[in-house]
């Protein structure tokens, strides 16, 4: 087979299948058919076997061939990393209303930032025969099996390194320094910045845009002051609460997401620090809850709708055979000035 844009200059990889996997546990077709899918009695030892030469070959189960007879299922799939995040529902918001625009459904998977359940979810798309498949990734290996089997692939909010499918990301840096810069401006000295996760690359630039402001303000960066919680930390308002204790020089405070700025809030709120007088707060995210509270919380906006809106735009090209070399689309945020900003111990005017 020839070379294909989709894969980078890569063959796109056979399907492997059930008579391959019998061959190379040695057995049948029938007795690995009962094995992979569970139905119908197979020794344990032999199942085992079966499994085993499975994974080997990279077999995935095609469970809708006989109705679909070798065509795409129309579905197509999104996955996403933690769907207590109201900023991947808004990303589903607008994946979701375009494709059902073009006449596809969409199927959710939540990997909840692992990249084995990622795979999982990959191997359970291709079963589905979906016709393209949009994922934030977590690592390669979801984003490589799918593209190896030729299934067009649209990666969403961050890269996972592999060149050969398009992205529709944030310019997650920009937005952080923007951010930074205006607590530098207002005079802070003792920012400190509190994330969840730098193993992807939202976070690694948020923390870049942190640290850039920094030093295009001639600032000195203290590493004290920046709080990793680590993804899906069991107590993240505790952890901001002995955070603040061991810091009490900080007089401001960069949330690289919503659900960081939420405990950060909480804290505040909890020990009666006043809000911008005792500490200032600006959050990359902006939702509703942020608009309502007093005062409002100064944030970085992302076009998340837009996001999902293009991504799944850009996909549908691919389902309709477009090629050509991979794009990346990188949408801006927007700077949302509001009352928990100001000078170090002076209170703002409230901004709507």
């Amino acid at each position: 087979m020839g070379k294909d844009a989709r894969t980078g200059g890569r063959s796109r990889r056979a399907r492997v299948t059930l008579r391959e996997v019998a061959q190379e546990a040695g057995t049948s077709p029938s007795t690995a058919s009962r094995a992979l899918a569970g139905h119908g009695y197979v020794a344990e030892g032999l199942k085992a076997r079966i499994e085993a030469a499975a994974a080997r070959l990279g077999y995935v189960p095609d469970v809708s061939a006989r109705s679909l007879k070798g065509r795409s299922s129309g579905l197509v799939g999104l996955v996403v990393s933690d769907l207590r995040n109201q900023f991947y529902a808004a990303l589903a918001a607008g994946v979701e209303q375009t494709l059902a625009a073009a006449g596809h459904q969409m199927v959710l998977v939540d990997d909840h930032g692992s990249d084995t359940q990622a795979l999982d979810g990959a191997r359970a798309f291709l079963a589905m025969r979906a016709a393209g498949v949009l994922l934030a990734p977590v690592g390669r290996t979801a984003t490589e099996l799918l593209v190896e089997h030729g299934t067009p692939v649209v990666e969403v909010d961050r890269r996972s390194g592999v060149r050969s499918c398009d992205a529709v990301t944030i310019d997650s840096e920009r937005g952080a320094r923007e951010a930074v810069s205006h607590l530098l401006e207002l005079g802070h000295r003792r920012i400190a910045m509190v994330l969840d996760e730098t193993v992807w690359g939202t976070g690694r630039d948020r923390l870049k845009g942190y640290r850039a402001a920094h030093r295009a303000a001639g600032v000195p960066l203290a590493r004290r002051l920046v709080l990793d919680l680590g993804l899906r930390p069991a107590d993240p308002q505790g952890d901001v609460a002995a955070f603040l204790d061991a810091n009490p020089d900080v007089t401001a405070v960069f949330a690289a997401n919503n659900l960081v700025a939420e405990a950060v809030w909480q804290e505040l709120q909890r020990r009666g620090s006043a809000v911008p007088k005792d500490c200032s707060v600006v959050s990359f995210d902006d939702l509703t809850w942020m608009r309502i509270v007093e005062p409002g919380l100064t944030a970085v906006r992302q076009p998340v709708y837009e996001m999902g809106r293009t991504a799944a735009e850009l996909l549908l090209e691919r389902i309709a055979g477009e090629r050509g070399r991979a794009r990346t689309h990188t949408l801006e945020p927007e700077f949302v000035l509001r009352g928990s900003t100001s000078a170090p111990g002076t209170p703002a005017e409230q901004t709507p």
